[in-house]
């Protein structure tokens, strides 16, 4: 038996490979979902909405780690459509809170009844000792992605 087979793959390796899977499998659930709607930055803000509640627009862009000019388009193209809406701040009159509206978190339900329908497909593809494999490596993908 080869000592290849059980030393472990240079961290380089490793991150090269798990960069690649994960950007490929984020790319698949995005297109799945209805892939002619939102972009990424528009979900993710409306799932912080949907989250969080209320939120300012740069606390908002804070959160997700933008701009707040960016943010403010993001926003603005979500309100045109009617995901999300304008409410004053209960405590201070200078600044405006964004909300999901009734529309918006049903956008945000269906795209996730998408996203889950095609990777149960997907993973009825596997066999069980992938599917354990998989279950296995969980914990760890949250843990890196918790920082």
């Amino acid at each position: 038996m080869s000592s290849s087979r059980h030393s472990p793959a240079p961290v380089e390796t490793v991150v090269a490979d798990l960069t690649l899977a994960v950007g490929q499998l984020l790319r698949r659930l995005r297109s799945e979902a209805n892939p002619n709607e939102l972009n990424f930055s528009q979900m993710g803000a409306m799932a912080r909405l949907e989250q969080n509640g209320p939120m300012a627009t740069a606390e908002l862009a804070r959160a997700e780690a933008m701009k707040p000019q960016s943010m403010k388009a993001i926003l603005a193209s979500l309100e045109e459509e009617g995901l999300v809406e304008r409410k004053p701040h209960p405590t201070d009159g200078r600044q405006i809170l964004f909300e999901l509206t009734a529309v918006g978190a049903e956008v945000r339900k269906q795209r996730q009844i998408d996203k889950r329908a095609w990777l149960i497909a997907a993973l009825a593809k596997l066999d069980p000792d992938e599917i354990r494999i998989l279950a296995a490596a969980i914990p760890l993908i949250k843990r890196l992605g918790e920082g």
